[in-house]
């Protein structure tokens, strides 16, 4: 199954609270659960201004009716092509 990283930009993520980001994760896990099992939420990575989320999906275009449905943002979603890590040097 595909991978993608999708780019949300969120002015102040970075500054968001434990109880926001629990609001914002509900949201999404309601979502999914109604999309259902297809596609799956892995992690997202909070920074700055921005939110960075890593999904399992059969296409974009699901990825897309999730954020759609959460009214998250959507800046840019790319398939992942390869994972690399240390051990891709040995």
């Amino acid at each position: 199954m595909p991978k993608y990283v999708i780019e949300r930009e969120i002015p102040g993520a970075g500054k968001l609270s434990a109880q926001e980001l629990k609001a914002i994760s509900q949201k999404s896990c309601g979502v999914l659960s109604k999309l259902g099992p297809q596609i799956q939420w892995l992690q997202s990575y909070v920074t700055g201004d921005r939110i960075y989320c890593v999904y399992i999906a059969p296409n974009e275009q699901l990825v897309r009716e999730h954020a759609k449905r959460g009214g998250f943002p959507v800046n840019r979603v790319s398939a992942v092509a390869r994972v690399i890590d240390p051990t891709t040097a040995e």
